[in-house]
């Protein structure tokens, strides 16, 4: 039987009682109606996870008392930064949920000429906030104890520049090369994907212009929210530990 897994960023060592906040707590109480004695497990997403056992459940929350620590190996040797377009709604909620079941390191939302979503002031904290929930959320799901990073939503000339060194991919359906045709690695792996209506050529010849290398998954144009997912797989598959 799956054991429930509950993400707290706090110091946790073991032997100590800790007492969930307000959202695990509803989760397990109210959703779960999970019971004093059962068992969980708990980590902070700096590596690691602790057994722990739920030992009280009332108005106040729920307290568990942490366990034996353990550190299995879940990270990708392949180290992969996604720089997505935002998208509208469910499709960048999927497209995250999805980048960390397979292994993302880092993902930097991307404001650029096509993006449909406003995300300036306090939306734009709003979304932030949301983003890491998702993201929080797809980690208790798939097993990972380290929370990959979502930074804050950038527009696409700030970041091109900081780009990360290593092999830098921008997809587009006209790309010169395919995956196969790309030798391995030996750092970290920067896919750039556009939102809705892809990116300007205007922006693929700006990646171009700061080493990215314009790449084609296949003959079919991808959606946004698929296009990054397939690509990410395809990685794994070819030099991670996706098998």
């Amino acid at each position: 039987m799956r054991i429930t897994r509950v993400f707290q960023p706090v110091a946790l060592t073991s032997g100590a009682s800790v007492e969930l906040d307000e959202h695990a707590s509803h989760h397990l109480a109210h959703v779960l109606r999970i019971k004093p004695g059962a068992s969980l497990i708990v980590f902070n997403g700096a590596g690691g996870e602790y057994q722990a056992q739920v030992h009280s459940v009332g108005k106040r929350g729920v307290a568990v008392t942490v366990g034996a620590y353990t550190d299995p190996v879940r990270e990708s040797k392949l180290q992969t930064v996604l720089a997505q377009g935002v998208s509208r709604g469910e499709r960048m909620d999927y497209t995250l949920q999805k980048a960390v079941e397979l292994g993302v390191s880092r993902i930097v939302p991307l404001l650029t000429e096509h993006t449909m979503v406003n995300v300036n002031g306090v939306r734009r904290e709003r979304r932030a906030q949301h983003w890491h929930s998702i993201v929080v959320s797809a980690c208790e799901q798939c097993g990972r104890n380290v929370v990959p990073a979502v930074e804050p939503a950038c527009e696409f000339g700030v970041w091109l520049p900081q780009a990360p060194a290593g092999l830098k991919l921008v997809l587009h359906q006209d790309g010169e090369k395919s995956l196969a045709e790309l030798p391995p690695p030996s750092g970290a792996v920067t896919l750039l994907v556009g939102p809705e209506g892809g990116l300007s050529d205007a922006e693929v010849a700006r990646a171009q212009a700061v080493g990215f290398t314009v790449l084609r998954l296949g003959p079919r144009i991808l959606r946004t929210e698929t296009a990054g997912v397939a690509a990410l797989a395809a990685l794994q598959a070819k030099w991670g530990d996706l098998c």
